[in-house]
């Protein structure tokens, strides 16, 4: 079996292409799925970069986002069959948990697919068939992988664990990622006003046309807080979603207003944020830190990609081979959306 993978932690040059790894057998409860398309998430790069306590199998197989097509199963699946079109949903939660039977599978100890676990960049991957949605034939398996992680993070973020309601306002700190434009999105949908800060006017423009409403270029406005508080009446939000963290997230507490809430879902720019604790707790703002989401939330969002009412960004589609150039230019951040790898 071929796969793309991460040969040890390191740089650019720890990542490419395994010949001749042996095809993985599907268990109880299990599907092996036959992979058309994977796509990149920043996680990535953190795990080809490594961190205290990873300890992994290598060569370790990368990509937590993947669709393709069933092509065995293991004993007791009788709702998926080989032939089936499917999408995973990378949240890894042990069978036995309780967090199961509450619908919030993902607050548990959970493993994230080329995380903690292998991934799907692989011509077969095996995943629990209760991680999967059949995919209609009108959608390709490109935009079935596209949408995975990031439309979860996003929904789950904004909707499960923000409680977003139609007329809110929401900043979204970034504008090019893929949680990023997938919450554009599901902020419209909502009903929202959705304010963007994008890193250039190319991002601001293609921002605008997945619906932002308001588009702040920091390169002409470093300072995009002060022009959030004087865009709102000198208000503030009422949901911040960053995802940057170390950078930016003092201008995040001064962009919400009184009582609002800020929804912390990655930091992309470090983890060692300075917090002004007076600002917090005097003007009543709620932190809110949010991973992945469940069943439940990837079966509702990938529903409305189904119906058209969510379209995923593909920025760039590369074969399998060119992994190594894909991992660059996530580094870069010169994609809008997310990169696509076909198999």
């Amino acid at each position: 079996m071929r796969a793309g993978v991460i040969f040890k932690h390191g740089g650019p040059e720890v990542v490419g292409i395994a010949e001749n790894l042996p095809i993985p057998e599907p268990g109880a409860g299990e599907v092996r799925v036959n992979m058309k398309a994977v796509a990149l998430n920043r996680l990535d790069l953190w795990v080809r970069a490594g961190w205290p306590g990873l300890k992994l199998a290598m060569p370790h197989i990368t990509c937590a986002d993947g669709a393709g097509v069933i092509d065995q199963v293991g004993a007791g699946v009788t709702n998926y069959a080989p032939g089936d079109r499917v999408s995973i949903n990378a949240t890894i939660v042990p069978p036995d948990s309780p967090s199961l039977l509450t619908g919030m599978e993902n607050q548990t100890r959970l493993h994230i697919l080329g995380e903690g676990v292998p991934g799907v960049a692989a011509e077969y991957a095996i995943v629990p068939a209760r991680n999967l949605i059949k995919v209609p034939e009108h959608i390709s398996f490109n935009e079935a992988a596209a949408a995975g992680l990031v439309y979860l993070t996003a929904w789950h973020s904004l909707i499960t664990r923000g409680s977003l309601q139609p007329g809110e306002t929401v900043l979204i700190v970034g504008a090019g990622g893929g949680v990023n434009s997938a919450s554009i999105q599901i902020a419209k949908f909502a009903g929202a006003k959705v304010y963007i800060v994008g890193s250039s006017a190319e991002k601001c423009a293609k921002a605008a046309e997945l619906g932002a409403d308001v588009t702040i270029n920091r390169q002409d406005t470093p300072e995009w807080s002060r022009e959030i508080y004087r865009l709102t009446n000198k208000q503030g939000v009422d949901v911040v979603v960053d995802n940057v963290g170390e950078a930016t997230f003092a201008d995040s507490v001064r962009s919400t207003r009184i009582g609002g809430r800020i929804l912390v879902v990655g930091s992309t720019s470090g983890y060692d944020s300075h917090l002004d604790l007076r600002q917090v707790f005097s003007r009543q703002i709620s932190i809110i830190g949010s991973m992945m989401g469940s069943q439940q939330d990837y079966i509702r969002v990938m529903n409305l990609i189904f119906e058209g009412k969510l379209k995923p960004v593909i920025g760039a589609v590369l074969p399998l081979a060119e992994i190594s150039k894909a991992y660059e230019m996530l580094v870069d951040f010169d994609v809008f959306g997310k990169i696509v790898l076909e198999l």
